[in-house]
């Protein structure tokens, strides 16, 4: 007589959340505490910081550069320099901190610094015209922008030959820029015009203007390169550029002198910070609606968290960075960041 054998399988179910936390860093400048701090995305804490920043407002980079790309808003002759690392000989540290003078100045001359995170300090400084506001990369990772607030344009960097390669007349005010993903072109808000500039990145040459509303400062692009959000500080709205029709502007009415905006990883979700109405907006991409809650004081930059539920908006008056549930907009965390303001944030994988 043959036995049969029952074998009985249990199967056990995983649930796996949506959103899963992943190895992010971030970077984020602290203004006149010259400072940049280091902040581990997954556990919302501080995990360093590099000094010898001159008042960076400004901070770029992306995954296709080994460097961060800091503005100033400190003008003159006399530039910070950090002790030498002891792991670093007298002659590397001299060159690391060399300023390229090869490019005359107006207003006053100040200086961008290309800063190694993973030395940990800054490689080198490169002079510019004026102060620097804001600063953007581009995708391939080969060219810097520096937007000059008093001087009315941008210096494109050779990041590679660390030089000004172009300084662009822009407009008013300039504060904010943006590349598209191809890097062919440069959106730039002019606060003081009310428009931004598009810039043939190959020529380095303004081939438009878009006429958006009063005061333009933060952008963001879409990834298909097809809306640019502008967000207007004066009249406190946000701007939706039709890239294909640019007279096609859509406006968005937000909070009181709108500062950071950024889209969810998604493109559903748009994301304005209003630093004078002390509130977050949240705007549904397809069906227009509209949700505020109160973050006081000040919110002022924001960051989505690439593919998580996370966005970071940091605070103008406070030394802190609150970290928000894009869905439920619920304060899940608050960073301290010890002193200073955060700026401009960069997130890159870890």
């Amino acid at each position: 007589m043959k036995k049969c054998i029952l074998i009985i399988f249990t199967f056990i179910t995983f649930t796996i959340p949506l959103y899963v936390s992943a190895a992010h860093v971030m970077y984020v400048v602290t203004g006149d505490d010259n400072k940049l701090k280091i902040i581990d995305t997954q556990t919302d804490t501080i995990t360093g910081e590099i000094g010898e920043l001159e008042n960076a407002h400004g901070l770029s980079g992306n995954a296709n550069t080994e460097y961060l790309v800091a503005g100033s808003m400190n003008q003159g002759d006399k530039v910070k320099t950090s002790s030498k690392p002891t792991a670093v000989s007298d002659e590397e540290h001299k060159a690391h901190h060399a300023v390229d003078k090869k490019q005359p100045t107006i207003m006053g001359k100040s200086y961008v610094s290309i800063i190694h995170p993973k030395h940990g300090h800054v490689m080198r400084r490169i002079e510019v015209k004026g102060i620097t506001h804001h600063t953007s990369v581009s995708p391939d990772g080969k060219t810097a922008v520096a937007v000059h607030s008093k001087n009315g344009g941008i210096s494109a960097i050779d990041l590679d030959k660390s030089e000004v390669i172009s300084f662009i007349k822009t407009g008013q005010v300039p504060n904010y820029a943006v590349f598209s993903s191809d890097g062919k072109f440069l959106y730039v808000s002019n606060a003081g015009s009310g428009n931004i500039s598009v810039i043939d990145t190959k020529k380095w040459n303004v081939i438009k203007h878009i006429k958006v509303g009063m005061g333009p400062e933060h952008l963001h692009l879409d990834s298909h390169n097809e809306v640019l959000y502008v967000v207007n500080v004066i009249e406190g709205s946000v701007s939706v550029v039709n890239l294909a029709d640019t007279k096609k502007v859509h406006t968005i009415k937000v909070g009181k002198s709108p500062h950071g905006v950024s889209l969810s990883s998604d493109g559903l979700r748009l994301f304005v910070s209003n630093k004078g109405g002390n509130s977050l907006t949240r705007i549904n991409i397809d069906s227009g609606e509209i949700k505020n809650i109160t973050l006081d004081p000040a919110p002022y930059h924001l960051e989505v968290i690439p593919n998580t539920n996370k966005v970071y908006v940091s605070s103008r008056k406070k030394p802190k960075i609150w970290v928000i549930d894009q869905h439920s907009l619920a304060i899940l965390k608050e960073i301290n960041i010890g002193s200073g303001v955060a700026h401009q944030m960069v997130v890159l994988d870890r």
